[in-house]
């Protein structure tokens, strides 16, 4: 019952997180300078694992609390906030690290934040994860245990949550076979791939075909022609480059070292 209570929470997690990504690249995300609506993540369904992974962990982590050697209640909810922060950060550079050496792709890129770690994790972020942390326990956590309680009580609705996985499982496996395809093309022309600026290429090239690309399915072409979709990015990150590179002969001053470090930055990993 408990491997269900936790398979329930990160379902729930998520598609949440999902929900949170959408408004923050919508809003916020420097990658998406025109505040494009896309679809997140490498899947096409309306969920985010590393986000359901965090969710089971802080649901885990509520359990210590008891554990935490101060008396004071506000002392050791804040220790306890801090340790969600730092299992959050760690779990967000694992992935990160992850897609990076073994796919050549960044769904997220914070090297424009100061003390960031090989542009996965940041002091900034990891700060609003502590934010999280707090809002998880004062505002989710109470719901969380009721819906669990409620779970106990309707073992039939384990049905959805095993539907959730089937299709979830599906979609892992069609979307691997894209980030295969996306791999192949960064280790053949030697760049790490920003995946929210590739998704946001293919989309305005679809866009001047007048090609219509549903939200939920950016990827949706079969293979040969995502390869050609691929070559033709392959095509604007040369353009780009020399670009950059007559960026970088211009700001070889001493005041042009920020402006040299950026176009170095955007040159290597596109």
């Amino acid at each position: 019952m408990f491997a269900l209570d936790l398979a329930f929470l990160f379902a729930a997690g998520s598609v949440a997180g999902w929900v949170l990504e959408v408004f923050f690249r919508k809003f916020f995300s420097s990658g998406n300078p025109e505040h494009r609506w896309m679809n997140p993540g490498f899947c096409a369904g309306p969920y985010l694992p590393i986000y359901g992974t965090g969710v089971v962990v802080l649901y885990l982590l509520t359990y210590l609390e008891a554990f935490i050697p101060f008396s004071g209640a506000l002392l050791r909810r804040g220790t306890l906030f801090l340790l969600m922060a730092l299992c959050m950060t760690v779990i967000e550079y694992i992935g990160g690290i992850a897609l990076l050496k073994f796919f050549d792709l960044r769904l997220w890129d914070y090297r424009g934040q100061k003390g960031n770690i090989q542009g996965v994790i940041c002091p900034l972020f990891s700060f609003f994860w502590a934010v999280l942390g707090a809002v998880y326990y004062f505002l989710l956590h109470p719901g969380a245990m009721r819906l669990v309680r409620w779970l106990s009580d309707h073992l039939l609705f384990s049905f959805f949550i095993g539907m959730f996985y089937g299709i979830f499982l599906i979609d892992l496996v069609r979307s691997a076979q894209i980030v295969a395809k996306v791999r192949k093309f960064a280790r053949e022309s030697g760049v790490i791939v920003r995946f929210e600026q590739l998704k946001l290429e293919l989309r305005e090239r679809s866009r001047k075909l007048r090609e219509k690309v549903p939200f939920m399915l950016p990827f949706r072409r079969d293979g040969a022609a995502l390869e050609e979709r691929l070559k033709e990015f392959k095509g604007i990150l040369e353009q780009r480059a020399g670009t950059l590179k007559a960026r970088l002969s211009r700001s070889q001053k001493p005041e042009g070292g920020q402006v040299a470090q950026d176009a170095e930055h955007d040159q290597q990993d596109q």
